[in-house]
Formats: structure tokens, sequence, C-alpha cells
């Protein structure tokens, strides 16, 4: 497990999307080999997103040849709806990048059979060869995904009852209105995730400090289900100063002296291409 630090929101966002956009490149994909991304929405992606597609539109990055799998979506949300997750992704990325539309999956929270779609997105993750990176956000009580607290963590792509915490934060995205959320989902499970080649969290704001704290300082917890990528093989934390509260102050220095930015930066050289002008700086 890897804890990186970065001083504010823009910069965790900028680091976070030149991971991914090295990754890519170093995975070369072409026909045939696709590089193979899952992906989350809320708040927290969404400069991440932001670096992603000005790489695209610089000619540094294409997606040319990478599938993406979303972490999850609204159960009777219309697709259409502007904060479907469908809708979400459209806006905020895809349509500004050069994915291929139907290497773009996301859940169908208005499927008329809730499980089978779920079970038919756990295949399509097993036919795609399985995740290369998923990236995933949390929520204030450390649910990843919709996997509420209390989720199993070996969990696969099901149907959830939100926790009245998440209704709660979500009801911002709703005009404040607590009856027009949501409260089903169709979310992958913590075992979809902890399936992936690597996986990489993204956490910012102080709301954010406890679940981070859960999710780094103390044991594995199905009441705190990002805890759970403490037991991934390949797990990197990307937070910012804020996140970062209610750490001890001997974990913050730490992961600042002994894996800094810098000695992050020179694990992950071996993702640098020699002699190209596409790597992301």
């Amino acid at each position: 497990m890897r804890l990186v630090i970065l001083e504010d929101y823009d910069q965790a966002s900028e680091w976070a999307a030149k991971y991914i956009c090295n990754r890519i490149i170093q995975f070369k994909p072409s026909q045939g080999r696709y590089f193979t991304l899952g992906l989350p929405t809320g708040s927290t992606p969404l400069g991440c997103y932001k670096k992603l597609i000005e790489y695209h539109k610089n000619g540094d990055l294409s997606f040319k040849y990478v599938k993406t799998f979303n972490m999850d979506e609204y159960v009777g949300l219309p697709r259409n709806h502007p904060e479907s997750y469908h809708s979400y992704m459209w806006n905020n990325f895809f349509k500004h990048i050069d994915i291929d539309p139907n290497n773009a999956h996301i859940l169908d929270g208005n499927a008329p059979d809730l499980q089978a779609e779920c079970d038919a997105f756990e295949k399509k993750i097993e036919e795609a060869g399985g995740i290369d990176l998923f990236v995933g956000g949390i929520g204030p009580d450390g649910h990843i995904a919709f996997n509420e607290p209390g989720s199993s963590l070996s969990s696969r792509t099901r149907l959830k009852t939100l926790a009245m915490d998440t209704i709660l934060a979500n009801a911002k995205y709703f005009d404040g209105d607590l009856s027009k959320v949501p409260t089903m989902a169709l979310t992958v499970g913590v075992g979809t995730v902890m399936d992936a080649r690597e996986v990489m969290i993204l956490i910012t704001g102080a709301h954010k400090a406890f679940a981070l704290y859960k999710a780094i300082e103390e044991g594995v917890n199905h009441m705190w289900t990002v805890s759970a990528f403490q037991q991934h093989p390949r797990t990197i934390f990307v937070c910012d100063e804020d996140a970062t509260l209610e750490l001890r102050v001997k974990t913050v220095k730490y992961f600042k002296e002994t894996k800094s930015f810098s000695s992050i930066l020179k694990w992950t050289s071996t993702l640098r291409i020699v002699n190209t002008d596409h790597y992301c700086y």
C-alpha cells in the first residue's frame, strides 16, 4: 500500500491523471490488446478527468484502445437524467475523448432484470481480461462505489440499498430534495475491485479525513469498505493535505519522508516509455 500526499485538490488530480496516462502509454494498447480501466463518478474525479481530456487534446493520450467499466449507476433514474451516471460520464469525460462508445461500459439501472444486468457486467469484465487499473473515490463513511458500511468485502456486482448518509450526501445533486434522490443503485462489489491488477483511490478534502484514517491506520473492517484495499498488492491512495487531518503525525511524516512524491515517481519510472514525446509529464 502506498499513500501519496499532495498539497491540494488540483495537485492530487493532476498526479492521478498523469499516473493513468502513463499506465496506458506503457501498456501500448492496440487492436486486440485493450487497456481496461475502472472509473468512478462524483465530485472527486472531475479534476482528474479534466486533465486526461487535456492530455488527449494535446495529442499525448488516446483512448481508442481503452475499455472502461464504471463503478455504479442509480436504479430507476432515466439514462438521460442530468444526474444519472451515464450523463455524468458522457458530459464530463467520454464525449471529449476518442473512446469507442461500445467500449464504455456503464451499468443499466433500468434493466428489466437487475440481477442479470449485474451478472452480465461481471462477465464483460472477465471477457475483457479483467481490470488493469481501477480508479475509485470514497464517501465520508468510507464506502467505495456503493458498497455501503456492512457490505461484504468479497461482494460482486449487485443491487444495493443506499445508506441514509449517502442519500443525504447526494441530495445536493437533486436540489436538496431527498425525495428525488434514488434509494437504490447497481454497484460493483468490493471483490470486483479487488480483482483489478492495480487500484488507485482518490481521497480529498477534510470531510474525507476520518475515512482516510480508517482506510490506512486501522484494520480491515467491513464497516469501512475502503479498508479492504490494505490487502491489495498494488494499491495507491492519492490524497491532499486536508484529507490527512485525522492521520497521526508520524504516519504523515513517514509517507512524506520515506515514500515522498519523488520516491513515488521513481517507483513509477518503469512506466515511462523511452524516447517518446507522448509521456505525460
